[in-house]
């Protein structure tokens, strides 16, 4: 599967109707994020079971500021809905073809249940 450009309007969306999104913030003035861009093109075309979308953190200001990204690139994995995966940098193609398959193989039943415990410790203020 190619990148696919989103909108603050499409995030959510795109994360509730995918299984497996990585989410790339970029801007058009990051050397990295150019040098990164090949790279994260040619792993999304091995694995089309995946969604792979970019982000322009110059439009996308709003989402941006949301997300909490403060250096690009930025690359986020989720997985059922699940930020499982949030680093700023540019990766080489085999470290995030790596990523991929990492993700891939998540235990999510273990992920929701360790969600679960973090979330109700924060409600009972031991967060």
């Amino acid at each position: 599967m190619a990148t696919v450009d989103i909108t603050g309007e499409q995030f959510a969306e795109t994360i509730q109707g995918n299984d497996i999104v990585l989410v790339d913030f970029w801007a058009d003035w990051c050397r990295p994020c150019k040098m990164f861009a090949p790279n994260y093109a040619a792993v999304s075309e091995k694995h089309p079971d995946v969604f792979f979308a970019k982000v322009d953190t110059e439009a996308e200001q709003q989402l941006s500021a949301e997300a909490g990204i403060t250096s690009i690139p930025t690359l986020m994995a989720f997985r059922e809905q699940v930020l499982v995966f949030s680093q700023p940098g540019a990766m080489s193609a085999p470290d995030l073809e790596k990523l991929v398959e990492a993700v891939k193989g998540l235990d999510m039943a273990e992920v929701h249940a360790q969600v679960a415990k973090t979330q109700a410790a924060e409600s009972n203020g031991e967060g």
